[in-house]
């Protein structure tokens, strides 16, 4: 039976949510209706209101109590090219990068090295001339 999932992240700003999200590759709306795709199960659940979403199927929404955002996503019909949990470490990893570049740039440091490891770690050297 199809439903959608709640996942918790320890994402909590939105503009590097999206930043990491388009690096992905993925296009973002905001503040978009989910669907189920099954439609023998469409009537059995309400839509779902997702403040960043993927796909029709796939977004985030932000919790409260947590005061970060979940993951909201149908697994059943979940089709992308990685696993779930393999996407969330890719996004985890991309909205680090996001955040420690903007961070760092705010204060006042410049990116001046970046290379992906063979485990895919990433490295970034950032400096600050005073």
């Amino acid at each position: 039976m199809s439903h959608f999932t709640c996942i918790k992240t320890k994402i909590k700003e939105r503009p590097y949510l999206i930043e990491a999200l388009e690096v992905m590759g993925h296009e973002v709306e905001e503040n978009k209706v989910l669907v189920i795709n099954n439609p023998s199960h469409a009537e059995e659940h309400p839509e779902f209101h997702a403040d960043v979403a993927i796909r029709n199927d796939i977004g985030f929404r932000w919790n409260e109590n947590r005061e970060t955002y979940e993951l909201v996503a149908e697994l059943d019909t979940w089709d992308l090219d990685v696993p779930v949990e393999r996407f969330i470490d890719k996004l985890t990893q991309q909205y680090a990068k996001a955040t420690l570049l903007a961070t760092s740039e705010e204060e006042g440091f410049v990116l001046e090295k970046e290379s992906t490891n063979i485990d895919n770690t990433i490295e970034m050297v950032v400096t600050r001339w005073r």
